[in-house]
């Protein structure tokens, strides 16, 4: 799991890329036995989605010119690799829309998924070019302002979000711009105004369980950075309990829970989320603190993972591997680099606590002053954060 929230995909249906184990022998895998496993789904063939998805797919092979059909599958597609932490499901989508993509000038609904596509892969500039060129042909689009105002958020360009949520104001029901300003509002000092505008939306008819999920799980977090741990039990329950399955949700309730000290609830709830690079991590990281045996597996699991991340040349998992670094690995100089690294894609409240975590590991406040600026200058209230900061020694004037 990695960064970001279901704010960049709310209207159209929210991703976390996150990878599987690739096979690096170039020999094809034979099995011994007849009985043996070879993959298990992450759907069943009688799952709605799953049925929806075959069906669109007949569709488009029947007419596989047919824009209105290829959309939707794609959008589908896109859903379950957030639902199912699988970023095959991308690749499907982006091979189902690249018939238009590769038209001179495609067109806006390609687009928009397309940069859906490149946001999950963090390729945040090339995601925001789609973007733009979607607003130039449809200035109206709200997913297209929404997925921008997500972007700048994660890239911590804080005014820039803010200025893509206001034309959601006369786009989208009044509780998208203001669950949109208020996610950014809790990173940036205004924390008490923020969860008084998101507890309001949750009042409010006809929202969706999806955007319900949203404006939950910024309060949740927002109750946990400011040390409300009742307050955020109660949301991540409330998040919970919709039961509209979501990777990030998943990731964020477990780092709450660790943070908390509960890691049999870790293990309770994610020994069975072992696709997902940020899910198998946080199971590790509470197998290990219970001092159980699988944790030495899943860390060699995790090790061959980050590796072959690297070998394909993504960027995608720097945060997940930073981490991963410096709790399992105990290499705070290489985990330092990587969170560095991971620092100049993104900055959110996990960016910096790594880099903060890596640096006083090795003594170096230079290494921290970039995140303790960040902190200063956007007023974060985190406590955890702030205690991290507190630790390096006052520079001398």
């Amino acid at each position: 799991m990695n960064g970001i929230r279901t704010l960049g995909w709310l209207i159209a249906t929210g991703w976390l890329a996150l990878s599987t184990p690739s096979l690096t022998s170039g020999e094809p895998f034979l099995p011994q036995r007849d009985e043996q496993v070879l993959e298990r789904l992450t759907v069943k063939a009688t799952d709605p989605v799953a049925r929806e998805i075959r069906s669109l797919r007949a569709s488009l092979l029947r007419d596989p010119h047919n824009l209105n059909v290829a959309v939707p599958l794609a959008t589908r597609l896109i859903e379950q690799s957030r639902s199912e932490g699988d970023p095959r499901f991308l690749g499907q989508a982006q091979a189902v829309l690249a018939p238009w993509l590769n038209h001179t000038t495609p067109p806006p609904s390609a687009l928009l998924l397309r940069a859906t596509i490149r946001q999950n892969a963090h390729e945040f500039d090339l995601a925001l070019g789609d973007l733009d060129a979607v607003l130039s042909m449809q200035p109206t689009n709200a997913q297209a302002w929404l997925t921008k105002a997500s972007i700048f958020q994660v890239q911590g360009r804080y005014e820039e979000a803010r200025r893509a949520c206001q034309p959601l104001f006369r786009l989208t029901g009044r509780h998208v711009p203001l669950t949109c300003l208020s996610d950014i509002a809790s990173l940036t000092g205004q924390a008490d105004k923020s969860r008084e505008l998101l507890t309001s939306s949750l009042d409010r008819p006809g929202i969706s369980a999806r955007e319900r999920l949203w404006i939950l799980t910024i309060l949740a977090e927002t109750a946990a950075r400011t040390g409300d741990a009742q307050t955020a039990e109660k949301y991540f329950g409330d998040a919970r309990s919709l039961e509209v399955k979501d990777q990030y949700l998943l990731g964020a309730h477990a780092d709450f829970l660790l943070d908390q000290g509960r890691a049999r609830e870790v293990v309770t709830l994610l020994q069975r989320e072992t696709r997902a690079d940020g899910l198998l991590l946080r199971l590790t990281l509470a197998e290990q603190g219970l001092d159980l045996a699988a944790s030495k597996g899943h860390t060699a699991e995790l090790a061959a993972r980050f590796a072959a991340s690297r070998e394909r040349g993504t960027r995608v998992h720097v945060r997940e591997e930073a981490r991963f670094t410096l709790a399992l690995l105990h290499d705070p100089q290489t985990a330092l680099a990587l969170a560095q690294a991971n620092w100049e894609i993104q900055k959110e409240p996990w960016d910096a606590r790594l880099l903060l975590e890596s640096a006083l590991a090795i003594g170096s406040r230079n290494a921290a002053r970039p995140v303790i600026a960040w902190l200063h200058t956007n007023h974060v209230e985190d406590k955890r954060l702030q205690q991290l900061a507190a630790q390096f020694p006052e520079e001398k004037s």
